[in-house]
């Protein structure tokens, strides 16, 4: 059988309690997802506590698996988004630094799916903060996306500490205007969050960090969940750097998939909504192929071993 799910399946047996989905695990491997081939759209609702807004009469839904587009340039993000959206992919993740908005919204308008079934997230980059700043920022991210609203935005990292707060505002205000579905932020770590609580109407519904095994952020993964903040998993492949760690490679062998699938399902049996990047239909194609199987206890124990706090670019979550 063939076939493609998408939200309406998370409220059939699954309860969602304060943003994450329970009993993940189970869900993906059960009676139904087992006969599935192709993506299980499965998500977790997005709240934003403090908002009284569109969210009470309809929740936020965001697809566990997303395409990141990462830099890629406008015509192959274009073909990209399209052949991902033709293999079930609904979640896409730009920012303004991509420079590749424009091609991500084409690609969308252009699929005839249906615009409330795909999830859309862009970013507000470092040199827009302050509040005016980040409203002149969101909007031309919403001319280069040439849609109505988008589903996520986030501030792309705690950058500008003195400006921080005010971008907030903004970012409270975009919300409002139901321009935005969510807001979260992208590359804070706890003591970032810590300092928004406490200067905030509106909390974040998201925080997009690097996650991967060699990199798993167990204090501030922690933290998240106890405030109820979905992580999202940026660069959970490393970029390919770590693709041939023995002990990573050992578990795809047994699996029979591939090292890049073992460190998706990893970022999914976590609960995190996982971002990985390709331009390459049989990757894009193979890194959906992650709901026919489920790790082992004792495999992501080991998976977990592999933590060195590796990061592969920069990381502002410990910055000021």
């Amino acid at each position: 059988k063939k076939g493609v799910i998408w939200d309406s399946r998370l409220s059939e047996g699954v309860e969602n309690v304060c943003g994450v989905v329970q009993d993940v695990e189970s869900y993906f491997c059960g009676g139904w997802a087992s006969e599935m081939s192709g993506i299980e759209g499965l998500s977790v609702e997005l709240v934003n506590p403090g908002f009284r807004g569109h969210h009470h009469h309809h929740p936020v839904t965001i697809p566990l698996l997303g395409l990141g587009v990462y830099l890629i340039p406008p015509d192959t993000t274009y073909h990209a988004v399209t052949f991902a959206l033709q293999h079930g992919y609904r979640h896409f993740d730009t920012a303004h630094l991509y420079g590749n908005e424009r091609a991500v919204g084409k690609a969308v308008r252009d699929s005839g799916i249906r615009r409330e079934d795909i999830f859309v997230t862009t970013k507000l980059w470092n040199s827009d903060h302050g509040y005016q700043n980040a409203l002149r920022a969101f909007d031309h991210s919403m001319n280069e996306l040439g849609l109505d609203y988008v589903d996520l935005y986030l501030i792309h990292s705690p950058a500008a500490p003195r400006k921080r707060q005010e971008t907030w505002k903004a970012m409270e205000f975009i919300l409002k205007s139901g321009k935005a579905k969510s807001i979260g932020v992208s590359n804070y770590g706890i003591h970032h969050l810590d300092d928004l609580f406490a200067n905030c109407e509106i909390r974040p519904s998201v925080n997009q960090v690097e996650l991967s095994p060699f990199n798993t952020r167990q204090e501030l993964v922690r933290f998240c969940q106890k405030e109820n903040i979905v992580l999202q998993a940026y660069s959970p492949l490393t970029r390919g750097h770590r693709l041939k760690d023995p002990i990573l490679l050992k578990v795809a062998n047994h699996y029979n998939k591939t090292a890049a699938q073992i460190l998706i399902r990893w970022c999914i049996q976590k609960k995190f909504v996982v971002l990985p990047k390709s331009a390459t239909p049989k990757r894009i194609l193979e890194n959906s192929q992650v709901f026919d199987f489920e790790l082992s206890e004792s495999d992501m124990a080991m998976l977990d071993s592999l933590n060195d706090d590796y990061a592969v670019s920069w990381d502002p979550t410990k910055g000021v």
